[in-house]
């Protein structure tokens, strides 16, 4: 057990904005939230996996929608209270820790709030290792956990409490809610044991975050011999895809999405070259030249050339300069069942997956 304050808050922020391949909501109006409990409540505890015990509940907390509606449409922070009330009465159980479902943005942020409005511990785990848009992909469902029941709670105080028959129904009578609701509701879902979290959880994602966030944050002290860019390359274990500028920015919210497309043309030794990235919420395949690079389930990053911090997909402008990098995502996404869950073809891509390492060789 630790302790989570500002300074760890900066630190998750930014390496989970990196995470979260493009998407998770803007980690800025996130963090200003996280900022504000821990200063008013105190530090939040982050505890291992290991430490919870097999038969206590564990919450999953989230921001269901799309990432640029929070812009202008925040949580009030009272959202958690009545959110841990339904999940307890419906459950018939108390809550023993919150622990976020992705990493990214926003939702890398909000357990943070919700843990310490709620005076519980936050457990280092999640259920992607990156974000992702739909609330079925999680390793959760890969193991075959239950989605439901689930808990939706907007600014204005509007609730519901469901029951559905697959975490795919969740995930669509979820989103028509939220579209009601403003494009962004509050959700707790895939409620469970210590035991199905820690067999199916991406362990120490929060401290991953953390140790991110910090090595970007000093880049430019890296070690002797090195450029910033081979040390973030180095550090993060990612494959360099492309770099350039950014030409074009095509994008839509449509049923509760992000879509959209990212035009890049070629700086430096990219020079007379042409990419593109697609992106639904969060980066879905990077294209030089016409050829794969990369695709989902693997993590697309765009990321400022010079700071090396992560660009999301609702901050993307022309004429920024932009490095792509792939990072290989946890390893049950890698599997003939994470892969029909969240491969390209799921999201409408015509190839099959190849891992982003083999694609880059």
């Amino acid at each position: 057990m630790r302790l989570i304050g500002p300074k760890e808050i900066e630190d998750i922020a930014l390496g989970a904005a990196l995470l979260g391949a493009g998407g998770g909501g803007d980690p800025y109006i996130g963090k200003l939230m996280a900022l504000g409990a821990v200063k008013e409540c105190g530090p939040v505890r982050l505890i291992d996996p290991d430490e919870v015990p097999d038969e206590q509940l564990c919450m999953p907390i989230a921001m269901m929608g799309a990432p640029t509606v929070l812009n202008e449409k925040a949580v009030n922070g009272s959202e958690y209270q009545e959110i841990i009330r339904m999940i307890e009465d419906g459950m018939d159980n108390k809550v023993y820790a919150i622990m976020p479902i992705e990493a990214g943005g926003v939702n890398s942020m909000l357990p943070i709030v919700a843990a310490a409005r709620l005076g519980l511990p936050l457990v280092d785990v999640d259920g992607m290792g990156r974000a992702f848009p739909e609330l079925q992909h999680v390793t959760f469902t890969i193991g075959g956990m239950h989605a439901t029941p689930m808990a939706l709670v907007d600014e204005k105080g509007n609730t519901n409490y469901m029951t559905t028959i697959t975490n795919k129904w969740a995930e669509r009578i979820g989103r028509v809610i939220c579209m009601e609701c403003g494009g962004s509701v509050s959700i707790a879902l895939y409620t469970m044991t210590g035991k199905m979290m820690k067999e199916f959880g991406v362990h120490g994602i929060v401290t991953r975050s953390e140790n991110l966030g910090r090595a970007i944050r000093h880049i430019k002290d890296c070690p002797e011999g090195m450029t910033p860019e081979e040390y973030f390359l180095d550090y993060t274990g990612g494959h360099y895809l492309f770099k350039g500028k950014i030409s074009d920015v095509l994008r839509e919210v449509r049923n509760g999405f992000n879509f959209g497309r990212v035009k890049l043309e070629g700086i430096g030794a990219e020079k007379g070259r042409q990419a593109y990235v697609e992106f639904q919420n969060e980066n879905l395949c990077c294209v030089v030249d016409g050829q794969i690079k990369a695709t989902v389930p693997d993590m697309i990053c765009l990321v400022d050339t010079e700071t090396f911090i992560p660009v999301p997909t609702d901050a993307l402008k022309y004429g920024k300069r932009v490095m792509v990098v792939g990072l290989e995502c946890f390893h049950l996404w890698r599997t003939e069942a994470g892969i029909d869950l969240a491969g390209p073809r799921y999201f409408g891509l015509e190839t099959d997956y190849i891992p982003v390492e083999e694609r880059c060789k």
